[in-house]
């Protein structure tokens, strides 16, 4: 049996873009007689057969939203994909996941796999190795394609497109600012996730808001990993608790905090008395540590449905309208519980 071709690979041979081999199947009146009869042979040599569910086409589309996260088992991500499959099937939308555990090449291969007429658009956070590589060209073929993308937590500059992130910066500085209003003098900075853009801007807010209290910056208080394992590898050594005189932990994120509960309890010190806590992201562990964990909570459904909408809102666009990109920033809280006093 001859293989089937794609309309990606149709495009790509041919040199035009999929929305134009689409509308030439599909005998578009936008689409010249010539362009239509080169498409039409050439797809008819290469055993292309038609996705009878979903054509890439404004009057006709699937319905369907492709949704790209880079870890299944982050509490966070769960969140942002139920609040994704709320809004969309609110709008009549179905909802295709996969999972690119933190892998460009499977960040691609998924991508390929669905714009091949399957969804109308992406939305996605951008994995790990991707990130490290700097390797953007992916998006922005597709948004090339005229499937467009929304970008959400982990983004990428380089790439023009819609994006939903939260104020991390921002509420790296008001986390910090409550421990140093608690009585805290002595802040330790913990991340498992130096290597992403989010945990880059935690950290900065984390130095700015020392700064702004007159704190000055000890370096032997960082502790700035890429991964869990390179955490977990180093933190024994870090974590001489007695020595460094640590009040307070500021970690980004939440096994990193759960690192820091379990290390703080272990050396005999209490929480939130002689050491406070606040971790990143408010899964179900930090509900469940004694003591509590104070989080800042990052509000994953309603950046979920926040990307949900500006993706339908701009494939429901009429023809012809240029939407311009836009950034939403989703507000976080700063959820107190046990691991700190209060104000």
């Amino acid at each position: 049996m001859r293989p089937k071709a794609t309309l990606k690979q149709i495009a790509k041979e041919l040199g035009v873009s999929v929305s134009t081999v689409s509308k030439a199947l599909s005998n578009s009146p936008e689409i010249s007689e010539p362009t239509k009869i080169k498409v039409q042979e050439f797809a008819k040599l290469k055993n292309y057969k038609p996705n009878n569910i979903a054509v890439n086409l404004k009057s006709k589309r699937s319905k369907t939203i492709g949704v790209i996260i880079p870890n299944i088992l982050n509490p966070f991500f769960v969140k942002v994909f139920s609040g994704i499959e709320k809004a969309a099937n609110a709008r009549g939308y179905n909802v295709i996941t996969c999972i690119s555990n933190e892998s460009l090449k499977k960040e691609i291969t998924a991508m390929d796999m669905l714009s091949n007429g399957t969804i109308d658009g992406f939305i996605l956070s951008v994995a790990d190795e991707t990130q490290k590589e700097h390797e953007f060209k992916h998006f922005k073929d597709a948004i090339a394609d005229d499937i467009p993308i929304v970008m959400f937590d982990r983004i990428s500059e380089d790439v023009n497109c819609d994006k939903v992130i939260v104020d991390d910066f921002d509420s790296a500085v008001n986390a910090v600012n409550h421990l140093i209003k608690t009585g805290c003098k002595n802040i330790a900075l913990i991340s498992n996730i130096d290597n992403l853009s989010v945990g880059q801007l935690r950290a900065e807010g984390y130095l700015e808001a020392l700064k702004a209290n007159g704190v000055a910056i000890n370096e032997d208080l960082i502790l700035r990993c890429e991964s869990t394992e390179e955490l977990d590898e180093k933190f024994p050594a870090f974590f001489d608790i007695k020595g460094k005189k640590i009040d307070g932990v500021f970690a980004l994120e939440e096994s990193a905090s759960v690192t820091a509960h379990k290390a703080v309890l272990k050396a005999g010190f209490r929480i939130p008395e002689d050491v406070q806590l606040i971790g990143f992201a408010d899964g179900v562990w930090s509900r469940r540590l004694t003591p509590s964990l104070s989080t800042v909570s990052q509000h994953g459904p309603e950046i979920g449905e926040a990307a949900a909408e500006t993706l339908i809102n701009r494939l429901e666009s009429k023809e012809g309208e240029e939407l311009p990109y836009e950034t939403k920033v989703i507000k976080t809280e700063l959820r107190q519980r046990d691991s700190t006093k209060k104000l």
